[in-house]
């Protein structure tokens, strides 16, 4: 079974099946990405209208390119996603919580914080862990804690939210009010796209 849902992001659409897909985060921006590490998203990638593949648990979210219409290739691509998950294809390869877990060192995803801010820093964690995680996935999305530098809070948009008009209106009105109230050394949230 799979069924769609829409997103706050006009580009991107939600195709929640009834099946685990994958444990944890992928976060496909580029064909050449999906092809080392995700059999389904690479071939999705083959689609025209595909510019972008996010899977999580039992959802794969779908952003397409601006200059197609979700009218026209909306049944094509569940079928497609219905049909490769029938199929038993392999959706994740074995090894990319590691590759994903070395390219955010690289990136510098995780800072060593000590004293206060440690404690700050895992707070500021389990707050988006809490409250902000389940509401964004519901949308198709992801956010990632990147880094606490002088007050200021970064994060990572991933899926749906990444590129989504209304993701700045979340996350100056939403997440940063939050983060604010609940701890008052935060003075800003800012995002980087995933």
């Amino acid at each position: 079974m799979i069924y769609t849902e829409q997103t706050p992001n006009p580009e991107s659409l939600k195709f929640v099946t009834n099946r685990m897909l994958y444990r944890g985060t992928a976060d496909f921006k580029t064909a050449e990405f999906a092809q080392e590490w995700s059999p389904l998203a690479s071939a999705l990638f083959e689609l025209p209208y595909v510019k972008g593949v996010y899977i999580c648990n039992n959802f794969v979210t779908i952003t397409k390119e601006f200059s197609f219409a979700w009218e026209d290739v909306m049944l094509k691509a569940k079928d497609f996603v219905k049909n490769y998950v029938d199929g038993d294809g392999e959706i994740v390869k074995e090894g990319f919580e590691e590759e994903k877990d070395r390219l955010e060192e690289a990136s510098g995803v995780e800072y060593q914080y000590t004293g206060d801010e440690a404690e700050l820093v895992k707070k500021i964690k389990e707050l988006i862990a809490t409250y902000v995680k389940p509401a964004v996935e519901m949308d198709g999305g992801n956010i990632e804690f990147k880094s606490f530098d002088q007050g200021k809070v970064t994060v990572v948009l991933q899926g749906s939210c990444s590129g989504c008009p209304s993701s700045t209106v979340t996350l100056k009105a939403g997440i940063e009010g939050m983060l604010k109230r609940m701890i008052p050394e935060v003075t800003e949230v800012v995002a980087e796209m995933g």
